[in-house]
């Protein structure tokens, strides 16, 4: 596979931009390749610069879920366009995108638009400080919510990727307040919180995307709501990835949740840069204006993120058979990969969900940070390469989920099955 045209881009954007990339992951760095660049995409299809196809599993990491190009989409963003690009103050679409998320989750009475979903993490916590008076926060271990510092700490994502469990520039005292507990083990947040009546809340992806994808146990989620409604912390989901993609009201409709703070990001901005965290009226009238608990933006509520949003939140509501049908095709990769690595006696688990799925170089379950740590890194990495190579398109990360969007079709997930009896059969030798 010739990818000439991209070594000559990567080359000049190492002298320009840290790394050449402007995000870590995007380097290839963790499996010893360089990037190839896009030069377009459409449906489920990215194009390279040297005319290279691939099937689309990363999805701009979950943030497209129609495919990519959809045309309906496209026109809404022409007319949103003609309107002008950014205005500084209010405007009627935002309402709008704020009535179609406040429909879809119940737990969400009030809600704040910001750019991404790390803003949207950083001000869920600063909001539950300011409204608990409380100062320590819990996390889960390999969980990533977002670059702000009280957050770096034992993160998955590429942190996990790049085994930087920390970072540097991190001050101590600011990930001194950050406690961190282990998913799926109610005991490990009960042992962390004891008698501590200075923990202002727990912050978690329901559903784990960031060490790739981790279901939680059944009763672990429902535990960890009533041990936090008994402590008087506050309980934020983080669904970032999962809202909208995992069921229209996120995977707290799922598995019947009822938080106290959402946060969002992704796929509410329909491809474009977007975030936002809501929850229970009394909690969210503490954000200015109305509360001393300061958070602003001028690019928040951008007209045009916004209506890319209300386009893809309106297409998801009209037409909720599109979850059935990415849970279909989720399970059928899932049953049929595994039945390869069966044949080629390659050790291979996968974990999946409505839209998403993992698969680690492990064998047996996968539930949690130190299982999904164990999956045979070095493996991935000539799995990943031979995937390319025949076409489909992975993270270049063992710790990131694999997304479907409504644009990847029979043929596409045959030709993706395909590619894996292909390449296992070489990893098998």
């Amino acid at each position: 596979m010739n990818r000439e045209n991209s070594r000559r881009l990567f080359d000049k954007a190492k002298r320009l931009i840290p790394g050449g990339v402007n995000s870590p992951v995007r380097s290839f760095l963790s499996v010893h390749d360089e990037p190839f660049y896009v030069d377009r995409a459409k449906g489920a299809y990215l194009y390279d610069v040297d005319g290279n196809r691939y099937i689309d599993y990363v999805a701009s990491f979950g943030a497209i879920i129609l495919g990519h190009g959809e045309e309906g989409l496209i026109e809404e963003i022409k007319k949103a366009l003609e309107a002008g690009t950014s205005y500084g103050a209010c405007h009627p679409y935002e309402i709008e995108l704020a009535e179609l998320i406040v429909e879809a989750f119940p737990s969400i009475e009030l809600l704040r638009l910001t750019n991404s979903g790390t803003e949207a993490t950083m001000s869920a916590i600063r909001l539950a400080r300011g409204y608990t008076g409380k100062k320590r926060i819990i996390k889960f271990r390999g969980a990533y919510h977002g670059h702000a510092d009280f957050l770096l700490t034992s993160g998955g994502s590429g942190m996990a990727t790049l085994s930087q469990p920390e970072s540097k520039g991190v001050l101590e005292e600011h990930v001194r307040e950050t406690i961190v507990a282990d998913f799926n083990d109610i005991d490990s947040v009960l042992r962390v919180i004891k008698d501590d009546r200075d923990v202002a809340c727990v912050i978690l992806e329901p559903v784990m995307g960031n060490m790739g994808v981790i279901l939680p146990k059944s009763g672990f989620l429902k535990d960890l709501e009533s041990l936090c409604k008994e402590k008087g912390i506050l309980l934020i989901f983080d669904e970032v990835i999962t809202g909208f993609r995992v069921a229209f009201g996120g995977a707290q409709t799922i598995y019947g949740i009822d938080p106290d703070i959402t946060c969002l990001g992704k796929i509410i901005g329909g491809g474009f840069p977007v975030g936002a965290f809501g929850g229970k009226r009394e909690i969210m009238e503490n954000i200015s204006p109305l509360g001393n608990v300061y958070q602003a933006g001028t690019l928040s509520g951008n007209p045009i993120a916004v209506r890319a949003g209300i386009y893809v939140l309106k297409y998801l509501k009209e037409k909720k058979e599109v979850y059935r049908d990415l849970e279909r095709k989720v399970r059928i990769i899932s049953e049929e990969v595994k039945k390869i690595a069966q044949k080629y006696k390659i050790p291979y688990t996968v974990n999946g969900l409505c839209g998403m799925f993992s698969g680690f170089f492990v064998d047996g379950e996968v539930n949690d940070y130190e299982s999904a740590k164990k999956s045979d890194r070095s493996l991935y990495e000539k799995f990943f390469k031979l995937m390319l190579k025949q076409g489909i398109f992975f993270a270049p990360s063992p710790f990131e989920a694999s997304f479907l969007t409504v644009s990847h079709g029979e043929k596409e997930i045959d030709s993706t099955i395909e590619a894996y009896d292909r390449v296992f059969k070489e990893l098998a030798g």
